[in-house]
């Protein structure tokens, strides 16, 4: 006798608040996606460790920051060839020929429902450990948030949970996946509903803090209880430092805006190339690794070098060469095609600036100076909070790596003025820049996002009726009553549409009977008539309808063969966005 199969999708999904059942339910479901996010974090960090011991023959998180004993050639054939496998990893076993990271949790939580591919999710943490581990300059985090999500999603696709308790688990996944990182509950929790769940409500708030706690108590079971920077305390010497807090934020947001301008240029230099692909990444790691022959701290993820700039032990040259060193290096990485973050790089790169920026103002104010290893931290927070996009949780984020409270204030001026600026200037964070590349403006209104969170193919219907283009007009004024909405599509043998007819282009072909053998439906037919792709999102549609002040156009599979899949209503697309206006305000009001 088969097992019958629980649908919680159908016992949690519906327009209201939660029961108390039901919020035990989500919360047992929280737990499970924290313990799943704390245990890829874990795999994650143990796979970059087993690729760069077979690499390097060490670890570059618990390795000297000036890497001495690692010979030129071998940092030349690691970042090389591990490019060269990246690139045929991401070539023939992606699905996407890219390797996928927040970016793509972002658009998962804004316009799938939550929806990612368990597939990508594995085969990205792969290429990310496979990257970082031979050396390429990129950060670890991304790649297991991405990779707590897709598991996250997969967990709610099995579940059959509806759309809003789907994004809830996503950002369970992504808080849980940042918390077990870091070793930071908090802010994994506000950088989930910052940057994926897009806000604060109860109902969401609940669980991903769950979520975030369990990831944090399994890697702390598994790595300990500790920050991820030990450093000294600081306090602020004086309140006339805070311009000086300031100016740091203004230099951060042009060094970040300087990162970000650099990979899109390094992305459009391999775009304009004949370099096949997938050779790509190996040209890159040909440059990390010269680069890495003379700064060699910018291999990984580069916590070593950030560890001895919060403790003051490096001097200024060596801040400035690794500040450049990284941010070309970062660049030419993420450019070139390899896996891995962001947030990484821009916290080395933002220590540097800070460590760099801390000398100086010390010494033209040294009375009134905290040291420069507290603008190593301002700088770290500022320079990662303006290319994340995310001040708030990077606030918190700098302040839980650190374990240092004086400096809050300072961090927090310095991050929202680098914040504002880099958005003001350049336009975008990291991650929504990387989804503009893809045509994707998860800024827009949540009305179009919600638009956009819908294909026409999801409302499409079959009630049409068709007409070849040869059909005589007596076939025509048959046909034409029988359809509800009053149009005719006019498509030939091979499925292609031709056009439309409706009534108001018939004119006196409508009644006169005498010209019948002389034209054809295609003679009277609307060329050339608004059509839309299988794939269209429904703010294309409904801008398309109201542009061409049409109710009722035609889909086809694709805008280059024209091949004709059905019709979609007006009514049909205010009724999808209604359905998912209703279900919003459910999800942002549930357990409030």
């Amino acid at each position: 006798m088969p097992v019958p199969r629980i649908d919680f999708g159908s016992y949690l999904r519906r327009i209201g608040r939660l029961t108390r059942h039901e919020q035990v339910i989500l919360s047992i479901l929280a737990v499970v996606i924290g313990l799943i996010g704390g245990g890829s974090a874990i795999v994650f960090r143990e796979g970059i460790e087993i690729v760069q011991l077979v690499a390097f023959e060490m670890g570059f998180d618990r390795a000297d920051p000036s890497f001495v004993g690692i010979p030129w050639w071998r940092i030349l054939l690691a970042t090389t060839l591990g490019g060269l496998l990246v690139g045929l990893l991401v070539e023939y076993a992606l699905p996407k020929q890219r390797v996928e990271g927040v970016s793509d949790v972002i658009e998962a939580s804004a316009l799938r429902g939550g929806q990612m591919q368990i597939r990508s999710g594995i085969g990205a943490a792969a290429a990310s450990a496979l990257s970082i581990g031979v050396g390429a300059s990129a950060g670890r985090e991304g790649p297991v948030v991405h990779l707590a999500a897709s598991l996250s999603a997969f967990v709610a696709e099995k579940l059959r949970l509806g759309r809003s308790l789907s994004r809830t688990l996503l950002g369970c996944g992504v808080a849980a996946g940042v918390a077990a990182s870091f070793n930071a509950p908090i802010a994994g929790v506000f950088f989930a509903l910052e940057v994926v769940i897009g806000h604060y409500a109860l109902g969401a708030f609940a669980p991903v803090v769950i979520a975030s706690v369990a990831g944090t108590m399994v890697s702390r079971a598994y790595f300990g209880d500790f920050p991820a920077f030990i450093i000294v305390g600081h306090e602020i010497a004086s309140v006339l430092e805070f311009p000086a807090f300031a100016l740091l934020g203004l230099i951060s947001a042009v060094t970040a805006i300087v990162l970000m301008r650099s990979v899109a240029l390094t992305q459009k230099a391999m775009r304009d190339t004949s370099i096949p692909r997938w050779t790509q990444p190996a040209c890159g790691g040909l440059i990390v690794g010269l680069i890495a022959i003379v700064y060699p701290q910018v291999l990984g993820v580069g916590y070593a070098v950030t560890d001895a700039a919060l403790n003051e032990a490096l001097v200024i040259s060596v801040l400035l060469g690794v500040l450049i060193a990284k941010t070309v290096a970062t660049a030419i990485t993420l450019g070139c095609g390899f896996g891995g973050g962001v947030f990484s790089p821009a916290l080395v790169i933002g220590a540097m600036l800070g460590g760099s920026f801390g000398f100086v103002a010390t010494s033209v104010f040294p009375d009134l100076s905290s040291g420069h290893g507290a603008y190593t931290i301002v700088g770290m927070g500022a320079v990662a909070g303006a290319i994340l996009g995310a001040p708030i949780s990077t606030i918190l984020m700098v302040f839980e790596l650190t374990g240092d409270y004086a400096l809050t204030v300072a961090v927090m001026i310095a991050t929202v003025i680098a914040s504002l600026l880099t958005r003001n200037i350049f336009g975008h964070s990291f991650f929504t820049w990387q989804l503009e590349q893809r045509g994707l403006d998860v800024r827009e209104g949540r009305e179009q996002r919600l638009l956009q969170a819908f294909h026409v193919g999801q409302v499409m219907t079959d009630d049409f009726v068709t007409v070849d283009p040869g059909a005589m007009m007596n076939e025509v004024r048959t046909k034409l009553p029988s359809v509800a909405y009053g149009t005719l599509f006019v498509i030939d043998g091979e499925r292609v549409i031709h056009g439309t007819i409706a009534l108001s282009d018939l004119h006196q072909a409508a009644f006169d009977t005498e010209i019948d053998s002389l034209i054809n439906a295609q003679d009277v037919a609307r060329l050339h008539p608004p059509v839309l792709a299988l794939d269209a999102d429904l703010g294309m549609a409904m801008n398309l309808m109201q542009a061409e002040e049409e109710d009722h156009v035609a889909v086809v599979e694709s805008l280059e063969s024209m091949k004709f899949a059905g019709v979609v209503h007006q009514r049909d697309v205010m009724m999808a966005y209604r359905n998912a206006i209703a279900e919003a305000r459910a999800e942002e009001g549930s357990a409030a």
